[in-house]
Order: C-alpha cells, then structure tokens, then sequence
C-alpha cells in the first residue's frame, strides 16, 4: 500500500499521521478534488480466516462505512469515501486539525484540563452522542483517543462504527487465558466486561471515564494490570473526582459520578440530558423539565431503515413522512409585493450608471393614458386574488398578461413592471417551477438594484425570493449564503432593523435553510429566538409567530426531541384553530404533525385515530383527492406498517398510489413517494422481486425529473441497492452503492 502511495488512483497517501491495532492512518490528496483528506488503511485479514469469513467481514465493513458516512453533525468526523484497494480496507475522513484529549493531557504532563474547557468538551460531546445514538449507533469504544478538539474549539468524535469492525475481524485484545473481547480496558462499561447487549448508556459510561480523566489527570481505575482494571469497572466504586482536585465544582463530580454508575438504569437515560445538565451548570439556570427519550438497545442502525438527518429528506419527501410544511397565511415567504401599485411619478435612479452620450438619443416612451394604468393595476390584484385561492396557474397567466403590458407601457424596470414580474416569479415557484422561477427573480433583482438601488427594502425581497427558489431546487448553500446577505441588509437598514417583520420573515427562512444544510442546532436556537421575537413584536397567536413555533417543533423532531416536538405542535394546533379555525390549513398542518410526532414516539395507536380523524375532516373541507387529504392517508399508512399490520399498510400505499398518480401524474413526487412505501411494504412481507421493481420506478423518474446526481435519485439508487442485496445480488448492489457514491461526491465538489 505505501509503496504505491496512491489508492485507486485517487488518494495519494503524503505522511503517516499515525499507527495502531486496527491500522494507519495516513494523511492525502484527493486527486479528483484537490483537497486534503485523512485516510485510514485497515490491517490485512490475515490467513487464518477462510473465503467465507472475509465476504462476510467486507460485507460489514461496507455496511459500517455506510453507517458512518451518513452522520451528518459538527461533531462527528465526516466520512467522505470508502474501499478495498489490493485487499486492504480504506476510509476517506475529513483531515482535522487539532488534538485529540490524550495529546491535550500529554501536552499538558498529564495535569488535568481547565474546568471550562472540560464544561465546553462534555456540552459538545452529549450533543454528538445525542445526535448519533438517535440514529441508533453506539460508538463502543469511546476513548481521549477518538475525541478530537479542533484549532477552532470544535469537539469531534471520531472513528464511528469502526470499533465493531476492529472486534469482528479480531484486531481487539483478549485477555490472557479468557474470551472477553476487549476495547480499551480503562474505559470498557460494566455491561461490555461481562459480555452483556450493550446500548448507548455503555458510551455514557465510557464518556464519565474519558471526563474523569480530563478532570482529574488519570482514569477512574489507573491500574498496570488489565484484569484489575477490568474488576474496577465492574465491582468497585471510583474515588471521588475531587478527592484529586479540590477545585473540581461539585456538580461537575456528581455529572461524573452519574455517568459512571455501574448499571445503566443508573446512568442519566440519555446524552440530551446530560447536555441539559451541563448547559444549565455553565449558565447557572434550573435545567428544564422534560421528558427523557428512551432508546431501544440498538447497536448499529438497521440497513432497512438508514439513519434519518437532513438534507437526507428532501422537502417534499420530508412533506410526506415527516409532515407538510405550513409557511403561514397566503403560503407566502416574503410579504405581498408593495410596489405593485406604483402608477405615478417614477424617478429612475441615476447614481453609478452610464448614460450613453452617442450622438443618436432614444425615442421617449409615449405616456401612458391614466385608464390603461388603472386597468392594468386591477387585473394586477385580479392575480393577486387568485394567489390567495390558491389558483397559481390562472394567476400566472394574469400576471405574464399584465408584465408584457407594462413593460411595453412603462418600460422594463418600471417598478410597476418588476411588481408584475415578481408576482410571475412567485406563481412559478408555486407550481413546481423553481428554475423558471429563480431567472424571473434575478431579472427583477437586477431591475430593483439598478432602478431602486441594492438596499432597498423591494431589492431585498426579490433576492430573498431567489433564496426560496434555491432551496426548493436543492441549493442550500447557495440559499443561505443570499438569505444571510438579504437579513445582513435588513438589520442594518434604518427603516427595517431586527425586529421589523420583513426581517423576522427573513430569520425565519434562514432557520428553516440552517436545517437543511444538516445544520440542526442553529437551526433550533434561531428558530426559537425569530418566535420569541416575533410573539413580542406581532402577538403570541399572530399566523406568523405560529409558523415559526411550528418550525421549532419541526427542528426539536429532527434533533431527536419528539416529546417536546409534540408538546408544541399541540399548542400550534390549538392556537391556530382558535385564531384561524378548526378548518383552516394550517391547522390541519399542525395536526398532520401531531401525528407524526406520534407515530415516532412509537405512539402509533393514537397516530392511527388522529389520521383517520384528519382524512375525515380532510375529506369534508377538501375533497377525497385532494393533496393534503392523502397526504394524511399516507400518513395512516405508515403507522399501520409500523404496528405490523403490513398487508393493511401495502394495500392503503396502493390505493394512494394509483389515486395520485391520476391526479397528479405518474412522475409527481408525491406519487413516487407513495410508490416507494409500496416497495417498503413489499419488502417487509418478503416480496422482494417485486420491490425491486417499484424502486426502480420510482429511481428512474427521478433521475430523469430532476437529474441522476440529485439527492433524492442517490437515496432512490440506495434503496435498490439494498433490494439487490437482499436477493444475494451482492455484487450488483456494491457497483450500484459506489455509482452512487461516486454522483454523491461528484455534486459536493461541484457545490462547493
């Protein structure tokens, strides 16, 4: 391998950045992309294992690096690639620049870290943990070793899933004499020394030892002999972390102390808690009341079921199993236009732009008669109304009509003109057509900043419109970096500032883009800060304030936090049919999403009672076809899947099927995503030819709508893949699982 120095003719292998049981790990180039990487080259399997047991560990290995690269937080490693190259398994990392906690102690000559540096360490950790055993992955051998703190102050977790591999493929040591499997002895939990299932309470415990070292200078049980150590962690108390150092705070032992019971019903019952706890210590306030989540002792996530994070979703996928997004009265993200009745005086803005002083002048545009202008500005509305009823389409043609009248009329940066190209603009996103929608939103930006200026508050809206579109067509960097541009200028604006309503609009949607670039946290806290801002300045039951309450439940669902999420769809539910009515929209929105909240709460009983309430009053205000009306059948669908009842749930997926695909088109993302549960359905009852077939329907159409890279047409590929080898047509499904791995990375480099 070194002598070589290049892996699959891509990554060229620079420095040995270090060595240990399982491997080397290198430092490289990736030729393709041009940017550093760390890659981990595991150790040969040796002879001693037959044909059979290599498949079958590669098999694993794959599955793990699968796993792996699907954690998508700040503070887990990220996995870019992975690969066999001349019989030895590889890993692609991110390349991190810092220290892991045992450099930090060594560094430190093994005197303890500062007491706000173990406080900032723990906070991030729990976080991470929170986030990964969510997913349903245990680290197992969580260790100073395998946390890394950045230049930056980033806190990493590192080496996921490759723990399980090192124990399969026998790279552990073992105790003399004994069969116990061994991690690294001064940090292994109680359950792991006994052999016992273990779940994400063992990484708990295994993070009070890593934090008691940090703490104190040594681990819990700094003993020579590995079996001592061993019976430590298993039948003897540790000593008090402050009988080490006395100016060690008392909660911050007790923390310890809990993390570090010898049972694990003992142990807080999750990472969320402990990261409340610590949170609540270093701000000095109560830690809140909430319901702990409860996780079932999973080891590694099902390959069935991949772990969930976004922008694993895309927004209309999350649409339907995680639930519609109600963006407020009128569906609008910005405020209706308010230049659309601009009929007098026009002053064009002259400063910066060069007038031509050729000898030939252009004919003056004759005036236009006060009728045709009061004509055009009612059929303007005309559009407008119809928007509100939800008529795009015919309120699209309106305003074409209108903005070729205009322009003929006026001129083409005319603010009335612009007015009637951003309400073009605006019909087109909503139906469906993003890319046609972005060009009528630059061209009107444009427009606005050459007539009106880049700051002006029109200028602003069409730009943050053209941030909309970008995140529909799946460009979230691209959308955060104009909506954080268009709120920059809001804040600063003397007409606007913070807490102007067009500027909480515009945090809004940048909450709501944090989250789809996988950025959960912020997301939440700014979410959470826009409705506190927004209940001060509109009122606690203003539309608008709902809306962002429901983007809170919606970030508290991604991160996890269901029972809150819950509690505050309810309220938005409630509020909104008090304020709105028990038949507006959003109010079904919001109960839609009380159902899901259920229904991964494992509540699917009262899931099921919610939806076959909600197709009913679906059915009465909207109609039996209506969208949102399966949506809500789908809705029952899966929940009768999740309670086992899946020739109920393969045959409700059906009958949804066919009605969307009649009334929305074979191609529609919502009938793929009802076709998908069909195979999901399938699947589970063993059918899996038959599965395999609807995958592929549902692959190809969106690789041929929306393109064969986009992320909704990978997960498409993943899901046949994962048919294929469930059929033990494990070698199609390795050249489909690299194809896509090869598009996924591909796309990255083009988006940065």
């Amino acid at each position: 391998m070194a002598d070589t120095r290049l892996i699959q003719g891509r990554y060229r292998l620079l420095d040995l950045i270090g060595r240990g049981g399982m491997g080397e790990v290198w430092r490289a180039r990736d030729e393709s992309l041009g940017r550093h990487v760390a890659v981990k080259c595991l150790k040969p399997m040796g002879p001693s294992h037959d044909a059979s047991f290599t498949r079958i560990l590669r098999e694993r290995f794959r599955r793990e690096a699968r796993v792996a690269a699907a954690l998508q937080h700040r503070g887990v490693t990220v996995v870019h690639d992975f690969g066999e190259s001349d019989g030895v398994l590889y890993l692609v990392m991110e390349l991190l620049e810092g220290r892991n906690l045992s450099q930090l102690l060594e560094d430190n000559r093994q005197h303890p870290l500062t007491v706000p540096d173990i406080v900032d360490i723990t906070e991030q950790v729990a976080h991470a943990l929170a986030y990964t055993h969510d997913q349903g992955i245990v680290h197992r051998d969580l260790k100073p070793a395998n946390i890394m703190k950045l230049t930056d102050g980033t806190v990493k977790i590192c080496d996921f899933g490759i723990a399980r591999l090192g124990h399969d493929i026998g790279f552990t040591a073992k105790l003399t004499g004994t069969n116990i499997a061994m991690g690294t002895p001064h940090y292994m939990s109680p359950e792991q020394i006994g052999g016992d299932p273990v779940d994400h309470r063992s990484d708990l415990y295994s993070l009070g030892c890593v934090l008691y070292e940090i703490a104190t200078g040594a681990p819990p049980f700094d003993l020579a002999d590995a079996w001592a150590v061993l019976v430590g962690h298993r039948d003897t108390a540790p000593q008090p972390p402050r009988s080490h150092r006395s100016d060690l705070p008392e909660y911050l032992e007790r923390i310890i102390l809990d993390l570090l019971a010898k049972r694990p019903d003992s142990r807080p019952d999750d990472a969320r808690e402990l990261a409340r706890r610590i949170t609540a210590a270093r701000t000095g306030t109560a830690a809140p009341a909430t319901q702990s989540v409860h996780h079932a002792p999973t080891v590694v996530a099902r390959p069935e079921q991949p772990p969930t994070n976004e922008p694993r979703l895309p927004s209309w996928t999350r649409g339907m199993t995680t639930g519609h997004k109600a963006t407020g009265a009128g569906l609008r993200s910005t405020p209706p236009d308010t230049s659309a009745g601009l009929t007098g005086e026009w002053i064009p803005r002259t400063e910066g732009r060069r007038v031509p002083v050729t000898g030939q002048s252009k004919p003056e545009r004759p005036t236009p008669s006060p009728e045709l202008l009061s004509v055009l500005v009612s059929r303007h509305n005309a559009g407008l109304s119809l928007g509100r009823l939800g008529r795009w389409t015919e309120a699209g043609e309106v305003h074409r009509a209108v903005a070729t009248e205009r322009e003929h009329a006026l001129g083409p940066d005319h603010p009335d003109t612009l007015a009637s190209r951003y309400e073009v603009g605006f019909t087109l996103s909503r139906t469906g057509r993003a890319g046609d929608a972005l060009r009528e939103y630059s061209r009107v930006a444009e427009g606005r900043e050459r007539t009106l200026g880049a700051e002006h508050a029109d200028t602003l809206a069409a730009r943050q419109e053209m941030a909309y579109v970008l995140g529909q067509l799946g460009r979230h960097f691209e959308a955060h970096q104009v909506y954080s541009s268009v709120l920059a200028a809001r804040e600063r604006s003397p007409r606007l500032g913070p807490d102007h309503p067009d500027t909480l609009r515009c945090r809004h949607n940048l909450a709501y883009n944090l989250s789809r670039l996988g950025r959960l946290e912020d997301s939440y806290r700014m979410a959470r800060d826009v409705a506190v801002a927004r209940a001060r300045v509109l009122g606690p039951d203003h539309p608008d304030t709902l809306v962002t309450r429901y983007e809170v439940a919606y970030a508290l669902g991604q991160l996890g936090r269901w029972s809150e999420a819950l509690s505050t769809y309810r309220e938005v539910a409630e509020a909104r049919r008090q304020v709105l009515g028990a038949d507006h929209l959003d109010t079904l929105a919001a109960r839609y999403e009380v159902g899901i909240s259920l229904g991964r709460l494992g509540r699917s009983a009262e899931a099921l009672t919610l939806y076959r309430d909600l197709i009913d009053d679906r059915t009465r205000v909207h109609g039996p076809n209506d969208p949102e009306t399966l949506r809500a059948r789908h809705g029952l669908g899966v929940n009768l899947g999740r309670l086992g009842r899946w020739e109920e749930a393969l045959d409700e997926a059906r009958n949804v099927c066919a009605i969307r695909e009649r009334v929305l088109g074979a191609d529609h993302p919502d009938t793929l995503v009802s076709r998908r549960e069909v195979a999901v359905g399938l699947g589970w009852l063993g059918r899996w030819a038959d599965a395999l077939t609807e995958y592929r329907k549902v692959a190809a159409a969106r690789e041929q709508v929306l393109g064969a890279d986009h992320p909704d047409a990978l997960a498409s590929r993943n899901d046949e893949a994962h048919c294929l080898e469930q059929l033990g047509r494990s070698a199609e499904a390795v050249d489909l699982y690299r194809r896509v791995a090869a598009l996924r990375q591909q796309r990255g480099a083009q988006g940065r």
